[in-house]
């Protein structure tokens, strides 16, 4: 059997398993979606966002990426945000790294990933010149290391922030609430990191008049 076929036949089992269950599972998730969550995770296979939230499909709105970076010219990304944001109406944005990040480590690195992988890191070193003297005066490797992913969350965060999309949710409806956490890959655990209530001022030169 070839390794694909697994996942086939293990497909044909959950879903078997989900209608002896309950009948009507299938029904009910073709005729709706209305998530409260968006999840802005990174694409590491051990990071599955439904499975370490203990949420349902239907429940959390999902787009992963290397590193869970914002990018703002990332126009999958921007347009995940905006469907989730003005059409499921989401009441929280969750940008969640985790401990452990290949991207991560790879960006603190002077090693040329070629084209695609350097423009994508370069996100992350711009964090780790933000951060420099903070992160500099961490002697051990791997506590730097895992600041720095706390610290890209954060700025990742920051970069949810500075769209028209958020900003023009925050004033007319009063939401999402925006939050950065990183998920442990040692103990299961999520440890919140950063957050921003609706509203939250940010630097005035990404603050919008007219959204």
């Amino acid at each position: 059997m070839k390794l694909y076929e697994k996942l086939l036949l293990e497909n044909k089992a959950w879903a078997a398993e989900k209608v002896l269950a309950d009948p009507e599972y299938f029904n009910r998730l073709a005729h709706l979606q209305t998530p409260d969550f968006l999840w802005i995770g990174c694409s590491d296979s051990r990071v599955p966002a439904n499975e370490i939230t203990g949420t349902q499909p239907g429940e959390i709105f999902v787009h992963r990426n290397v590193a869970n970076m914002v990018v703002n010219t990332d126009v999958n990304l921007l347009s995940v945000l905006d469907y989730a944001v003005n059409h499921l109406k989401v009441k929280h944005v969750i940008v969640c790294g985790h401990y452990g990040c290949g991207g991560i480590k790879a960006a603190t690195t002077n090693t040329d990933f070629k084209a695609v992988l350097n423009m994508w890191l370069r996100n992350i070193k711009d964090v780790i010149r933000l951060h420099r003297k903070e992160l500099d005066a961490i002697a051990d490797e791997d506590a730097r290391i895992d600041r720095l992913t706390e610290l890209n969350v954060k700025e990742q965060v920051f970069n949810l922030a500075k769209t028209s999309i958020i900003q023009k949710a925050w004033k007319h409806e009063q939401r999402p609430h925006l939050h950065g956490w990183v998920y442990g890959l040692k103990d299961g655990l999520i440890n919140p990191v950063f957050e921003m209530k609706v509203g939250t001022h940010i630097d005035e030169i990404y603050e919008y008049e007219d959204v």
